[in-house]
């Protein structure tokens, strides 16, 4: 993931990056559970991802999405994103973790999270830092904050 461009600073982006990383811990803690046999709690921990993920995306998708996505330089690769969204929101609650080919999708599914968190660390978020003027990075926190309303942000 890039440490360069200094995105990471942007208080918005640094709520997304540290949603993403209490979903690949779960999504971790999940997959070795499963190594271990423990099937109750990898189910516990893919319903902790999927919850994370409901505000993470809806915060994204209403905020950073929405003002990117008027630009058509990145309109295709935004709905690109949110197709991945849909698809995992659909695929995590109906995996039987007791099944080895559900076990097997679990496991393929958190490698194709980590590729798409790395779309978004390591292009989106960059390109937001010249493609967002003030007024459309209020926007995007606007919509985080409305899709956290209990929410304090991280290292403010």
């Amino acid at each position: 993931m890039c440490h360069y461009c200094g995105c990471r600073e942007i208080p918005l982006i640094k709520e997304f990056i540290a949603e993403h990383e209490r979903v690949t811990d779960a999504a971790g803690d999940a997959v070795r559970a499963l190594d271990r046999g423990d099937t109750d709690r990898a189910h516990a921990l893919v319903d902790v991802m999927a919850r994370e993920l409901t505000t993470h995306w809806q915060g994204e998708e209403d905020g950073l999405f929405a003002v990117l996505r008027d630009d058509p330089e990145y309109a295709d690769y935004i709905e690109a994103l949110v197709r991945e969204h849909r698809e995992l929101a659909a695929l995590l609650p109906r995996l039987d973790l007791a099944d080895a080919r559900d076990a097997a999708t679990l496991r393929e599914a958190v490698d194709e999270l980590h590729h798409h968190i790395a779309k978004e660390e390591d292009g989106l978020f960059p390109a937001s830092l010249t493609a967002l003027s003030g007024a459309d990075w209020n926007r995007a926190m606007a919509a985080w904050r409305a899709a956290h309303p209990d929410a304090a942000p991280t290292n403010p």
